[in-house]
This record gives structure tokens, C-alpha cells and sequence, in this order.
């Protein structure tokens, strides 16, 4: 929908194939989900190389506006009429490859699922906290902005004006959250004072967007916490909610189990819980952002089998499985 309404406010008219140019590209750094498998790291987390400033800003724009040109040339060759009258561009049409490809990554990073903007170099995520995943509000005046265009359009009317104030709205909106987020960040520092604190998130609520759910580490410990600027602020802080990620049994389980490896390239706040039973250990990894130890939305569970009474069974085939 930012390709689309980028299109919309007046830039597909730039050259032809210039509104396929900036939807695609604001969709083409997803297509790191077909390769999950990959055995290069930065190809096979999702938000990884294809989303970065290397990857998805720069290399791959260039090949996007060389199909579409390749595209163009072809259907030109088979003597296709083009309904729009534009001509074809290509410098436009890669500008607007990188103004498409640029979006995705930037509005990536307003969440809290982040992105690693500098891989391969680095695996570091990068996240700003400004917008829900799925945000209503900016779907909203997306989406009107886009249809209101079209509308228009269709009408032989001026149809810009809409999907630019749509964009202008989206800015706006995303500046105000992010100066919510910078508060809510600056109360978690103010409370925990001289103590060292890592990798603060304040995750906005789909509709409640003023509002921030604090989850951040201190040490092995994570605390959580809400801030909402109408409502009293900075609210109470829970107890020491231990990582558990130095306990034996989840240091055997992810060594154990490549799934949780994998998982743990993506997960910036660990946390594990593990469950004792008679003849096995349930042990599960979650991501503190999103819920705590199993009960985390993203959770992996593994079983460890473990040496006792009447268990001798269940321990050799364990073995003999893996």
C-alpha cells in the first residue's frame, strides 16, 4: 500500500511501468519467506539481508527495474498499446525501484520485529517502536487515500491530492509515535537510575497507539511495564522475570534441537522455561517481546528425554532418533 499510494500521489506518472515498479519494490524484500532454508544466515532469517540497507536497498532495485524494462521491450516487440500514453523511462524506473524497496525496510523497522539494516555485515537488529505490526490507522488512511485517488482518476479528474495527504498523515503519524516511544524509553532509564539497562521495547497496541507495552533486560533478569501519556504515564514494574537461558537443560535442548538455534538468530530477549516430567523435560523458548517463556506468541518447544526408573526405553530410542 506505500508503493501504491507513492504511485497514487503523482510518481507513476514518471514513466511506464512506474506504479508496478514502486509496488513491487515496496514487496520485494519479503521474498527472504522462500528461502528459510537457505544455508546462508542473512537469506534465511526473515528480515535479514533482503532488508537491509546492502540487500534489500541497493542490489536489488536494480534488478526489479531490469525486468520491467526486459518486460517493457518485450511486449513493445509484440506491438502491445499502452493505455497510459507514457513513455518508458528508465532512470525513472529505477528511482522508483529504490523509492519502492526503500519504504519496506524503514516501515519494517517501526515495529518491533526489527530488521538488520547493515547485514551481512552485521546481525544487529535495528527498531524504532513506532508502529503496531499490522497498524489500522495507517491502513486506513492509506487505503482511502489510494481509493479516493482512484476514484477520481477514473472520473478524468486531478487525483493526486489524495494519496499525497495520505502520505503526509502517515509521516505525521509516525513522527508522533515515535516521540511517544522516546518518553516511554526516557521513563524506563529514569526508574532504573544508575543500573544498566539493554534493549528497551515499547510495543504500541493495534488501536490504542498512544500506549506502550515495556518489556527491557537488566542483567538475567526481564522487567515489564506500560506507558501511556494520558493515563498516568509510567505505570508499576514487575518483579525480576529470570531469562533462564544459563540453565543446563536449555543449553542441551538448543544444542539438541537446530530449530531453536535458528529460532535464537531471530530472537533478541530469550526466554526459556522448562517443565519436568517423569520420563522427559519439555523445554521452550520464547522472545520476551511478545509474551513470557512459553506462553511468548512465537514460541519453539523441544523435548529432552531424561535417565529414570522405567524410562530406560524412551532415553535409547531417543538416542538412536537423533
Amino acid at each position: 500500500m506505500a508503493g501504491w499510494a507513492l504511485g497514487q500521489a503523482g510518481l507513476k506518472t514518471k514513466t511506464r511501468k512506474g506504479l508496478a515498479a514502486l509496488i513491487l519494490g515496496a514487496n520485494m524484500p519479503d521474498i527472504d519467506v522462500f528461502f528459510g532454508n537457505a544455508p546462508w544466515d542473512p537469506l534465511a532469517i526473515h528480515r535479514g539481508f533482503t532488508h537491509g540497507i546492502i540487500g534489500g536497498v541497493l542490489v536489488m532495485p536494480p534488478i526489479l527495474a531490469g525486468l520491467l524494462w526486459l518486460l517493457d521491450r518485450w511486449q513493445v516487440g509484440r506491438g502491445k498499446g499502452f493505455k497510459s500514453g507514457l513513455t518508458m523511462h528508465f532512470g525513472w524506473l529505477l528511482a522508483l525501484s529504490y523509492i519502492g524497496a526503500a519504504t519496506h525496510p524503514l516501515l519494517d523497522m517501526l515495529t518491533t520485529y526489527s530488521v538488520q539494516l547493515l547485514s551481512p555485515f552485521s546481525n544487529r537488529w535495528y527498531h524504532a517502536d513506532g508502529l503496531f505490526i499490522i497498524d489500522v490507522w495507517v491502513w486506513l488512511a492509506l487505503a482511502l487515500g489510494i481509493g479516493i485517488s482512484k476514484v477520481k482518476e477514473k472520473k478524468g479528474r486531478p487525483w493526486t491530492r489524495p494519496a499525497r495527504i495520505a502520505v503526509a498523515f502517515v509521516l505525521s503519524y509516525v513522527g508522533v509515535n515515535l516521540v511517544i516511544t522516546d518518553r516511554a524509553n526516557a521513563s524506563v532509564r529514569e526508574w532504573a537510575g544508575s543500573r544498566p539497562v539493554e534493549a528497551i521495547f515499547a510495543s504500541p497496541p493495534p488501536v490504542e497507539f498512544w500506549r506502550r507495552d515495556l518489556v527491557w533486560r537488566e542483567g538475567n533478569c526481564y522487567h515489564r511495564s506500560k506507558y501511556d501519556p494520558l493515563g498516568g504515564g509510567f505505570g508499576m514494574v514487575t518483579t525480576c522475570q529470570p531469562t533462564n537461558m544459563g540453565d543446563p537443560l536449555v543449553r542441551e535442548a538448543i544444542r539438541q534441537d537446530p530449530r531453536l538455534r535458528k529460532f535464537l538468530k531471530w530472537s533478541i530477549l530469550p526466554q526459556a522455561d522448562t517443565i519436568r516430567e517423569r520420563c522427559q523435560v519439555r523445554v521452550a523458548i520464547g522472545d520476551a517481546r511478545y509474551g513470557e517463556g512459553r506462553r511468548s506468541r512465537l514460541a519453539r518447544e523441544t523435548v529432552l528425554p531424561v535417565a529414570a526408573p522405567g524410562c530406560a526405553q524412551n532415553l535409547d530410542n531417543s538416542r538412536s532418533n537423533s
